[in-house]
């Protein structure tokens, strides 16, 4: 289910697109985590357990209802970036590419925001955002694979990776389209990029699990 519009004519210009490309990077970066946990705890989120500023972070340092919220705000900025950002933009029909590119830079954003010296979260949640908007169906698999992984290893991280994996999979099976497809690979490239700690950790038997009494070590979990 790609973004649906209808065609407009008249000029083409490149400012639009550049200026939608640079309100979703914006809306990407704002820091969530960062911002809930201050409100919440008064505490900066970098400084504690792995130091990410994603919602499984803010889940272990200020409660579930704090991680959650922060889980369905990151998760809106990558759904806000398709649907409204691109969504001014039918100038064209498909509109994919647009909603595609508007996606990934609202994930970019996150990732690397201007505003924390690009040192921002993992992409997971807005990401998905991004995914839901495009076609829900492909989240929906990787959410499946997300939940199959954190039953079987109690690693939130280790789901994060195999959910990323499944995305670029489940998108070309559902949809046979090039646009999906990209927007998923470029996601699971960016899982994985932010992972490497965690997957080191995990192929060293040292990365934390849900459950376990001692404490998350740094860079532990998605966000």
């Amino acid at each position: 289910m790609l973004l649906p519009c209808r065609a407009r004519r008249g000029p083409h210009s490149p400012m639009p697109l550049v200026l939608a490309l640079l309100a979703s990077y914006l809306l990407g970066s704002i820091p969530f985590g960062l911002v809930l946990v201050r409100l919440a705890k008064g505490i900066d989120l970098r400084s504690v357990g792995s130091g990410n500023i994603g919602a499984t972070n803010a889940m272990r340092a200020a409660g579930k209802p704090v991680g959650l919220a922060v889980f369905v705000l990151d998760f809106a900025k990558g759904w806000v970036a398709v649907f409204a950002f691109a969504g001014l933009l039918a100038q064209s029909e498909p509109l994919s590419w647009t909603a595609t590119a508007c996606g990934a830079a609202s994930v970019l954003g996150h990732c690397f925001p201007l505003w924390l010296r690009f040192a921002g979260g993992k992409g997971v949640a807005t990401g998905c955002g991004v995914l839901v908007a495009l076609d829900p169906w492909i989240w929906a698999v990787g959410g499946a694979v997300w939940l199959a992984t954190l039953a079987g290893g109690r690693m939130v991280s280790l789901a994060s990776i195999a959910m990323g994996l499944a995305f670029p999979v489940a998108a070309w099976l559902l949809t046979a389209r090039a646009e999906p497809t990209a927007a998923a690979a470029l996601l699971a490239l960016l899982i994985l990029v932010r992972h490497r700690s965690n997957m080191a950790r995990i192929v060293a038997g040292t990365e934390s699990k849900i459950g376990a009494k001692r404490a998350a070590a740094p860079g532990a979990g998605g966000g």
